[in-house]
């Protein structure tokens, strides 16, 4: 089951507060950016973030999985209505993550 536009503008609406979010389609799902940098996707109308270790300290008990067959386990966020929370989550995540490296001019 494809993720619906309406969830994955929801997300994005939630993790505002992190920094400049923005999604782009992917394999029929979604991939999830903060200020241009790779966090996580949406899958089955459901948000999957990179595990870092800070996160991980911080919350414990988040559920992981893999957000498609084959993928590497994530956090499973599933409560979606806490936008400060959420947008500490990314934030943290984004922090631990390598940066994306400057587009070469031709």
């Amino acid at each position: 089951m494809a993720s619906t536009l309406e969830f994955v503008t929801y997300v994005t609406d939630q993790l505002n507060g992190a920094g400049t979010i923005t999604f782009k389609r992917m394999f029929g799902e979604y991939g999830l950016y903060c200020d241009q940098l790779f966090f996580g996707t949406i899958c089955n109308d459901q948000l999957f973030i990179k595990i870092t270790p800070d996160v991980e300290k911080w919350m414990p008990e988040c559920p992981k999985a893999p957000p498609y067959e084959g993928a590497k386990d994530c956090f499973l966020i599933e409560d979606l209505d806490d936008r400060e929370k959420l947008g500490a989550i990314v934030r943290m995540t984004c922090e631990h993550l390598p940066k994306p490296k400057p587009k070469k001019i031709k």
